[in-house]
C-alpha cells in the first residue's frame, strides 16, 4: 500500500516540512558526489550504537562532528533513490498537517525528538552494534503517529499492487498508519537478530514517540481521536 496524497487541507504553509525535504535531497546528491567515499561519510556522520553509546571511538579522521550529534546528522543521509524517495513522500504527505497543529517551531522540535526517541529504540538493545544507522524515517514515523491520532479519518488516496497492475483507492489515514505500523512490527519480529538492513526498531520507536508526544505540542483546538 503505497500513499499518494491526502485530502486533509492545511491552513499554513509546511516551511519546515519543506526545509526538511530539501536538506535530505541536498544531502543526498553531496552523497552521490562522494562517490565510493559515501561509506566514509556514512562511518563519519550516521549513528553507529557502539560509537554513541557502547564506549567505542571512530578513527580520528572519520571524526567530523562530535559523537552525540550523530544522532542529528543521520537522520539527513540515506541509503538510496527509493529510501530517499520513500521517506520524503510519506514527510510530505503526512508532514504538512502535524506541522499545521502546531506550528513551525514546535513541529521542528517534536521531529528531532521523534527521531532521537527512534535512534534510542534502535540503538539501546544492541549498543555494541557497529552498523551505522542512517535515514529520516525514524523521525518521519513520530510524524505517522501523530498523524493517526489527529487524523484518523482523513481519506488518502493509495496505490495497492496486485500483481502487476496498481490500483487506487481512498482509504481513511487510520488504516493506512495502522497497517503501515502492524508492518513494521511484523518486519522487526522477522528480522530479528539479522545484522544490518532496515531499521524497524526505529520505526516503532519513533511511531510510539509521536503519539505519546502529540498532546504536548499540538494547539489545543485540535482534539485527538475526534469522532466522524
Amino acid at each position: 500500500m503505497i500513499p499518494l496524497y491526502d485530502d486533509n487541507p492545511t491552513r499554513t504553509t509546511p516551511y519546515v516540512t519543506i526545509g526538511i525535504i530539501i536538506a535530505c535531497v541536498l544531502a543526498f546528491f553531496w552523497e552521490l558526489s562522494l562517490g565510493k567515499r559515501v561509506e566514509l561519510a556514512v562511518y563519519s556522520l550516521g549513528m553507529t550504537p557502539a560509537i554513541v553509546f557502547g564506549g567505542k571511538q571512530l578513527l580520528p579522521e572519520l571524526s567530523i562532528v562530535p559523537e552525540w550529534m550523530t544522532i542529528f546528522t543521520s537522520m539527513f543521509l540515506h541509503g538510496g533513490w527509493m529510501h530517499l524517495i520513500g521517506n520524503m513522500l510519506y514527510l510530505w504527505i503526512f508532514g504538512d498537517n502535524v506541522e499545521d497543529s502546531m506550528g513551525h517551531g514546535r513541529f521542528l522540535v517534536f521531529y528531532l525528538v521523534c527521531g532521537v526517541f527512534a535512534v534510542f529504540a534502535q540503538a539501546l538493545p544492541n549498543p555494541d552494534s557497529t552498523v551505522p544507522m542512517i535515514g529520516a524515517s525514524g523521525a518521519i514515523s513520530g510524524v505517522l503517529g501523530a498523524y493517526l491520532l489527529m487524523y484518523p479519518h482523513a481519506r488518502v488516496l493509495a496505490a495497492i499492487p496486485l500483481g502487476f497492475f496498481l490500483y487506487t483507492m481512498r482509504i481513511p489515514a487510520g488504516l493506512v498508519l495502522g497497517f503501515w505500523f502492524l508492518l513494521q512490527l511484523v518486519s522487526s519480529a522477522a528480522s530479528s537478530g539479522q545484522p544490518g538492513g532496515v531499521a524497524f526498531s526505529a520505526h516503532i520507536g519513533g511511531f510510539l514517540a509521536g503519539m505519546a508526544l502529540i498532546p504536548f505540542f499540538k494547539y489545543a483546538r485540535i482534539p485527538l481521536l475526534p469522532p466522524r
